[in-house]
């Protein structure tokens, strides 16, 4: 069957919804990231209460410039969401990304545009992050209970990093070879990039270089909303703006790598 025949039988119109099947389908498939969220994420939150239990920290929402003194606990348990959420959202992209590319390629060649795929696996990322960020916030639920205002403010730090991370993910899964490199960007990248706004385990957590970090926006945003009295979406949005960053690059190298050749 030709190109033209198969936009046939599919036409335009059709073509979104079977693409958006397909990403979802790539990006829930992943049982080892099931497992993950599911066990490691009250697990991590477990640990990490234990460490920080009964310890005060200093903690710069630079926006106000005011320097607010928390505990250390309920601290500890923001950033752990946001490693977790940054693993678990890129591995999950990554992964369905780099398997369906050779597919999506296919289906290029067999009518589907191109505009249509990349819209669909931005729905399909935006999905996925935001289940991610939902469940990574109600587990945390079990541990620490701040007002509705405050939980809603971590959720959306957890939101916006899961769609910055789940771009990650998507660009990665573009540009890498192998899946070792991927896994290990991924890891270490969140990693470095939430612990190191945690004044526990990192001295110089208040310091301006961690502005320049993905985490940054979104943790200043859940702190200032939970354990202040500050609501900063200018933070929220420069999260979000690393997350169309990573995502625009991601699509665009994704558009060239599933081009029609003659």
């Amino acid at each position: 069957m030709s190109a033209s025949d198969t936009s046939q039988v599919r036409p335009l119109y059709g073509q979104f919804p079977t693409a958006l099947r397909f990403s979802v389908r790539d990006q829930t498939r992943n049982r080892l990231a099931g497992l993950l969220l599911i066990v490691f994420v009250p697990v991590w939150y477990l640990l990490m209460d234990a460490m920080a239990a009964g310890q005060a920290l200093d903690f710069k929402l630079y926006a106000t410039g005011e320097v607010l003194h928390v505990d250390g606990a309920h601290l500890t348990l923001i950033s752990a969401g946001l490693n977790s959420v940054t693993m678990i959202a890129g591995f999950v992209v990554f992964d369905a990304v780099r398997k369906a590319l050779v597919f999506d390629r296919r289906l290029v060649f067999a009518g589907y545009r191109q505009y249509t795929l990349i819209g669909a696996k931005t729905l399909a990322i935006a999905a996925v992050a935001t289940t991610i960020a939902l469940y990574t916030g109600l587990a945390m639920l079990f541990f620490w209970r701040p007002t509705a205002g405050g939980w809603f403010a971590v959720l959306a730090g957890f939101t916006v990093i899961a769609l910055t991370y789940g771009a990650f993910g998507l660009l990665l899964g573009v540009l890498v070879k192998r899946d070792l490199e991927g896994f290990f960007l991924i890891i270490m990248g969140g990693l470095m990039d939430t612990f190191l706004q945690n004044p526990l385990g990192n001295p110089l957590a208040n310091k301006p270089v961690l502005q320049w970090f993905p985490s940054f926006g979104p943790m200043q945003f859940a702190v200032g909303g939970s354990l202040g009295r500050s609501t900063l979406w200018g933070h929220l949005a420069l999260g979000l703006a690393w997350a169309a960053a990573f995502c625009a690059v991601g699509l665009f190298v994704f558009r060239v790598r599933t081009r029609r050749r003659t």
